[in-house]
């Protein structure tokens, strides 16, 4: 598997899901996130962090949070936001960084 920081360094947007199992609101973003998968394709990754197992990320990040929702493109990050936003929002919000 890609190291994040590999992952997040491409020109294509990545938007990164911090998430957690016990997480009501997380467990909402799933099926949105399939969704906007469906509607963007290859134009953009989405990965998904779980911030129990990946406490190291989470704090370097200063997720507070879940979920909380990041875009990068080329190591930079472009937007953050927290809680649960719809697959539309989302698309928009990548298209920017295509």
């Amino acid at each position: 598997m890609e190291k994040f920081n590999e992952i997040i360094k491409g020109n294509t947007p990545v938007l990164v899901d911090f998430f957690a199992t016990w997480c009501g609101p997380c467990k909402m973003m799933h099926p949105i996130l399939e969704e906007l998968h469906g509607r963007v394709g290859e134009k953009a990754r989405i990965l998904t962090v779980d911030v129990d197992k990946n406490e190291a990320l989470s704090a370097a990040y200063k997720v507070q949070s879940v979920p909380t929702l990041m875009i990068f493109k080329d190591g930079e990050l472009k937007w953050r936001g927290a809680g649960v936003h719809s697959a539309a929002d989302l698309e928009k919000l990548l298209e920017q960084y295509s």
